[in-house]
């Protein structure tokens, strides 16, 4: 369930785009005013307004906001207020595993292939391609069933498959310096280790099953020890927002530990997408 507390009635793109065009013009910039703004619009109105606003300035909305916010702050209101399929494109670009995993995991089939479309629109390549790994390219090129409906027996089968799988043939039945031998060629021929291996299919499960679980554990660790992690806090809460920030808050979100481990215009961004 979405996060986003959206006003009724809600004033019209054309009007949002002028309070943008006011928050932004002169001498200093209305901060508030572009969470409020913003930070209450559904990805559909946010879209009408940076048309709206291109309309009647003559600029894109995210340029104007790169060049007048900075910091943590900048970072979250330009992801948030580009499209989720070109905002998971972008982040998909980093390369970075984990995240690879969640757009690919996290996403329904729908906003996958947008995002697949998006990234090649955005840098003149196939996301497929670009994922090294075949394990993840199934995963972000695949259309996976999203229905209700379940197959008891091909659950089973699969169920059958996976106790009887490679991995847990050789573990269960190889001596421990056999197997530290052939984890040792594994990260030889692979250049990691196979617990990074568990780690990957680890988190690709969770992110299946129980995304809420896994994004809650992102925002825990973002915050736990010294320092904050804001790439991933910020990339959690805006990523799910729209979809199931409420379930996220029910597994681990608790308002007054963002609100400590953020300040400023950026803590208010934040809490206002976390409702």
């Amino acid at each position: 369930m979405a996060s986003i507390s959206v006003p009724n009635p809600v004033p019209s793109a054309t009007q949002d785009a002028e309070n943008i065009r006011k928050a932004v013009q002169g001498w200093g910039t209305d901060e508030k005013a572009l969470i409020e703004i913003l930070g209450h619009r559904t990805a559909a109105q946010r879209a009408e307004i940076a048309v709206a606003y291109e309309g009647l300035c003559n600029e894109s909305l995210l340029d104007r906001l790169h060049s007048e916010l900075s910091g943590d702050f900048r970072s979250a209101m330009m992801l948030w207020t580009a499209d989720p399929a070109a905002r998971d494109a972008k982040l998909a670009h980093k390369a970075m595993v984990w995240v690879l995993i969640e757009v690919a995991c996290a996403s329904t089939p729908d906003h996958l292939v947008a995002v697949r479309k998006a990234y090649r629109e955005a840098y003149s390549a196939s996301l497929e391609e670009d994922v090294l790994k075949q394990f993840l390219v199934r995963l972000v090129s695949s259309y996976r069933y999203s229905g209700e409906l379940v197959d008891d027996e091909l659950a089973r089968a699969e169920a059958a498959e996976l106790h009887d799988a490679v991995v847990v043939r050789i573990v269960s039945s190889r001596s421990k310096p056999q197997l530290k031998a052939t984890f040792e060629r594994y990260r030889q021929g692979h250049g990691k280790a196979i617990d990074e291996l568990a780690a990957v299919l680890k988190t690709a499960v969770w992110c299946l099953t129980s995304p809420e679980k896994h994004f809650a554990e992102v925002i825990r660790s973002s915050i736990v020890g010294l320092g904050t992690d804001e790439e991933s806090l910020t990339r959690a809460i805006v990523s799910r927002a729209e979809i199931d920030m409420k379930k996220v808050k029910e597994e681990y979100y608790r308002k007054t530990v963002v609100n400590g481990d953020t300040s400023g215009y950026y803590n208010g961004i934040l809490l206002t997408l976390v409702g």
